[in-house]
């Protein structure tokens, strides 16, 4: 008997993607208004210059604003952050103010105005500022993408995460709502 079973075809990316949650902020110029959500798919793909790829549906807000103005920030959130990244990722922006309506800590950035989550002791934020570097379909181009990358020193050491408290771990959406962790450090060799 086989331990293989089929998967639905909309369950398949599932499959794959396992990684770390992510919050991108944005902000409206014009309105002067300020948005996060919440995102499954986000991955690295060049090391030099530094390039991510994050998946935000075209029907968002937050897709609208980052066309529009061009920056977006990135934020790892922690365990104790679980809540508020549900919420985010589950409501618009286009209505009200997510961090209002939920309690969510932020100021504004020095670098690119976006919002940022103040770091709380047990949240254990990561967090990266972004241009848009393109957009499936757009010409290349090559601007500063991570002006000023930050870690809580707590789990990332040495340019590498660290997990040693379980309360300051990475979340990891697996759909529905429900998260599982990083695990326990395993060391090859």
């Amino acid at each position: 008997m086989s331990q293989f079973i089929p998967v639905e075809l909309h369950h398949a990316s599932r499959l794959l993607n396992h990684g770390p949650t992510v919050m991108i902020t944005s902000f409206d110029e014009q309105s002067q208004r300020r948005n996060i959500m919440a995102a499954a798919w986000s991955m690295p793909v060049e090391f030099e210059p530094p390039r991510v790829a994050i998946v935000v549906d075209k029907s968002t807000w937050t897709r609208e604003l980052i066309e529009r103005n061009g920056k977006f920030g990135i934020v790892i959130p922690g365990v104790a952050a679980t809540n508020w990244t549900w919420a985010v990722g589950s409501v618009s922006g286009r209505e009200e103010d997510k961090f209002n309506c939920y309690g969510i800590p932020v100021v504004r950035g020095p670098v690119l105005g976006l919002p940022l989550l103040i770091p709380l002791r047990q949240i254990a934020y990561r967090i990266f500022l972004a241009r848009k570097l393109q957009v499936a379909g757009d010409t290349p181009s090559t601007p500063d993408i991570f002006p000023r990358p930050a870690a809580d020193a707590r789990v990332f050491v040495e340019g590498r995460w660290q997990f040693d408290d379980d309360k300051l771990n990475t979340l990891h959406h697996l759909g529905a709502g429900t998260f599982v962790t990083s695990g326990k450090r395993v060391t090859a060799g």
